[in-house]
């Protein structure tokens, strides 16, 4: 996987949950990640 390469995007209203079910998802990838956030809704 590239650099920058967007692997999940998530839509959920409770950010909490989100963060806590990517970073479970993150432990068990082969590769080195991190949760972008972003500020604005479309």
């Amino acid at each position: 996987v590239k650099p920058g390469r967007v692997l999940f995007e998530l839509s959920y209203p409770n950010e909490g949950v989100a963060r806590a079910a990517l970073t479970r998802a993150i432990h068990k990838l082969p590769i080195k990640a991190r949760i972008i956030t972003r500020e604005e809704q479309f």
